[in-house]
């Protein structure tokens, strides 16, 4: 028998505090002697099932392959590989530049010193032996049979050029937006006013009240331009000269001018009541823009591998930006590029003809495709038979015989299915555009790269080298195979030619960059568009964390399916509302509509609301909280204004009828006036997120309107009651009204469930 190990050191008071308090586990009872083999038995297969797993990812490393199975479990390393890259391409180039020099020196007659560390005299520079992966966009990558590339000091800029970003947000009705009203009549003075001088118009929001609502900070700016050009002009005299020239504007009361030359702008208290009466007689208007056809590639799941929290945000953004378009009248076309082909396609229907001989037939009961494709791996990496069989599938399968193609066909029902069931519960649309889809098309991209000798061949290999990238893009293998390079150059062509795409967005994490920047630079070098008439843009997102701030994953070190994590929600969420007593005051259809409006809502909020390009923890207790900027605090601010207009005991048609009659919203108190004033500023957040895709914008905006109007009810009584009687006031009632709908404008751009009982 063993010893025991001694304890390394005393146990922590937590946990002795823990000990004192907790009971020891009781002994399973009524469990027969064969159940408890066979559950040591599954404990032992799963154990040696992940022994398996985790020796073959080691071994992958120790080898520099970044299979397709190593990133989906590290994904970082394709970032430090690609990194890896350029410092090597760098050495090789210095490693060059210096053989010349010694050269050049030796001609001469100059004895070459060599550096510290250096070897002694000029050597060949070692062949580059190292492996770039095959580029993958959002899905990794594979690594097999690739190089280094050596290239010239002409082939190597210092740095990548990024594409310009135009303006494509051309408005041609401002409707109720406050900041584009002021925009265009200061850009008109301080035009009129300096035709000389072109700077930047500072435009912002006032931090303090007795600075008036909003102030013009750009007459610094011109006292100094005008100075590089010999003029000497005080901040405060260029703003009074922009102040002399600003045209009619029935939105500015007045402007005022501190001496350190900003300019306070006062807004016109009945322009903002006549405003906010148009809003409760034609409801909320957003901005007119001029109409775009925008492409937005997201969400994008491989086949035979369930959603799980890293398809995350990719799907809840995508279709937020996408709402967001069609809201204000842009041709979105959603699509859902998955990963239905590859050499993967050859294990898992050889494993489907060995398990569902009969799938022809009917549809096979694949049940846990995690489970399936965790199989057929394990058969292909240890099993050199079934491994050859896999590689005979992909080429009866590339040469699309009927057998393979409806085995490769029931594998991506499945895997649509259990897609769907997710895209279902979060109200996401998709139209699927499969990498197979581009499949045909990848053969003329590399006939026109060849034609038009944009290609380099080393070392069997069909190169691209795009202006100002440090990586080449792999068109065409070694073994004559294409890569995702040749598919999203083929995808990218397509939605551009094919699909008249003016604005294409790729919602991708934020690892992918490097590879998109190359991608696009590529379209640019051929000229298949111009980035002055079409916008061309990778949308990049940070982590999901769990709350020990590292990658989100189960207890078991699993990555978590999509599925379990909003099952969990809605159960959390249910929870929530009976610990509240809604049970008792909800019938059970509103009971469920209000838990998966929490559920869903909160999970897409807690996303949305942190700036995009940053890491985010992932927190239930979090986005389940009624207090603080989260969906179910404006879930519930939502549905108690909508109470209050609801127990008020006006009619739809009598709030119509005041508001008929009345041009101006009444707007007496300062607290009625600061609610309007932000339900006005919509449009401005709307014209800006369209700009910037930054959708945590739309989100400090709800909050802060759902706060505003907690300052508007508590000092402003809607509905007064004295002795025995109650008095409405409708102008109140109106206001609450047009907050409430401009709060479900802004939630269903986001995705979000509004209810208006909750």
């Amino acid at each position: 028998m063993a010893p025991q190990a001694k304890p390394n050191k005393a146990p922590k008071k937590e946990e002795k505090k823990a000990a004192a308090g907790s009971t020891p586990p009781a002994a399973p009872t009524g469990i027969s002697s064969q159940q408890e083999l066979h559950n040591l038995y599954t404990t032992h297969f799963n154990a040696e099932t992940d022994l398996v797993r985790l020796t073959r990812l080691f071994a992958a490393m120790e080898k520099g392959e970044l299979n397709e199975e190593l990133l989906e479990e590290c994904p970082e390393l394709l970032e430090a590989h690609q990194r890896n890259l350029k410092l090597k391409y760098r050495k090789t180039i210095l490693e060059r530049s210096a053989k010349e020099q010694e050269e050049a020196n030796a001609k001469k007659g100059i004895k070459t010193t060599p550096a510290a560390g250096s070897s002694k005299g000029a050597t060949e520079p070692k062949k580059a032996k190292e492996e770039k992966g095959e580029q993958k966009g959002a899905k990794g990558g594979d690594n097999k049979n690739t190089k280094t590339y050596v290239r010239t000091n002409s082939d190597f800029p210092s740095a990548p050029p990024k594409a310009k970003k135009h303006d494509y947000v051309i408005v041609k009705d401002f409707a109720g937006s406050i900041m584009g009203r002021l925009s265009d009549v200061f850009k008109t003075a301080i035009k009129e006013a300096f035709p000389s001088v072109s700077v930047t118009l500072v435009l912002t929001e006032a931090t303090n009240p007795k600075f008036g609502d909003y102030q013009c900070n750009s007459a610094m700016g011109i006292s100094a331009a005008l100075k590089a050009q010999g003029t000497s002009k005080k901040p405060s005299e260029v703003a009074a000269e922009i102040v002399a020239k600003l045209p009619p504007c029935p939105l500015i009361e007045k402007t005022e001018i501190p001496p350190a030359g900003f300019i306070n702008v006062y807004l016109n208290d009945q322009f903002i009541a006549k405003q906010c009466g148009e809003i409760s007689r034609n409801g909320i208007k957003l901005p007119s823009i001029e109409s775009r056809r925008v492409i937005v590639d997201f969400s994008s799941p491989n086949i035979a591998k369930e959603m799980h929290v890293g398809h995350l945000r990719s799907t809840i953004i995508g279709d937020a930006i996408s709402r967001l378009f069609e809201a204000v009248g842009f041709d979105v076309l959603r699509l859902n590029h998955i990963g239905d082909w590859g050499t993967q396609f050859g294990m898992l229907i050889a494993h489907l003809f060995d398990e569902f001989p009969n799938f022809q037939k009917e549809t096979p009961a694949i049940g846990d495709l995690q489970t399936f494709y965790k199989a057929s791996k394990k058969r292909f990496d240890e099993d050199e038979e079934f491994k050859k069989r896999a590689y005979q599938c992909v080429v009866k399968l590339q040469n699309k015989e009927p057998e393979f193609i409806k085995a490769w066909t029931s594998i991506c029902d499945v895997s649509r299915n259990s897609n769907n069931a997710v895209y279902d519960k979060l109200d996401i649309k998709l139209t699927e555009r499969g990498e197979s889809y581009y499949q045909e098309r990848m053969g003329a991209i590399v006939k026109e790269l060849t034609d038009r000798s944009f290609l380099r061949e080393e070392e069997g290999r069909h190169l691209m080298f795009p202006t100002g990238c440090d990586i080449p893009l792999t068109v065409v293998k070694s073994d004559g195979g294409y890569t995702y390079d040749t598919s999203d150059l083929a995808a990218l062509k397509n939605r551009l030619n094919e699909e008249k795409g003016d604005w294409l967005i790729y919602v991708v994490d934020a690892g992918q960059s490097l590879h998109f920047d190359t991608i696009f630079a590529a379209g640019r070098d051929l000229k298949w568009y111009d980035e002055a008439v079409k916008r061309v843009e990778h949308v990049g997102f940070g982590l999901v964390l769990g709350e020990d701030k590292k990658k989100f994953k189960t207890r078991s070190g699993d990555t978590v399916r999509l599925q379990d994590l909003l099952e969990e929600g809605v159960k959390r969420s249910e929870e929530k509302l009976k610990e509240k007593g809604r049970d008792k005051e909800m019938t059970v259809e509103e009971l469920t509509t209000a838990r998966d409006a929490v559920a869903y809502g909160g999970i897409k909020y807690a996303d949305l609301s942190h700036t995009r390009t940053q890491d985010y923890v992932f927190s239930y207790d979090r986005m389940l909280d009624d207090k603080g900027n989260t969906a179910v605090y404006l879930l519930y601010a939502y549905a108690r204004i909508r109470s209050i207009v609801r127990q008020s005991g006006v009619s739809e048609e009598e709030m119509e009828k005041y508001a008929a009659a009345n041009e101006l919203l009444p707007l007496g108190h300062v607290k009625e006036l600061k609610l309007a004033k932000q339900v006005l500023k919509m449009s401005d957040v709307i014209l800006q997120v369209l700009d910037t895709l930054m959708l945590h914008t739309l989100c400090d905006y709800l909050y802060t309107l759902s706060t505003t109007f907690t300052e508007f009810y508590s000092e402003c009584y809607v509905v007064e009651k004295s002795e025995g009687s109650s008095k409405v006031n409708m102008n109140r009632l109106l206001l609450a009204h047009i907050t409430a709908n401009t709060m479900e404008t802004a939630l269903k751009i986001l995705g979000i469930r509004p209810v208006p009982k909750m």
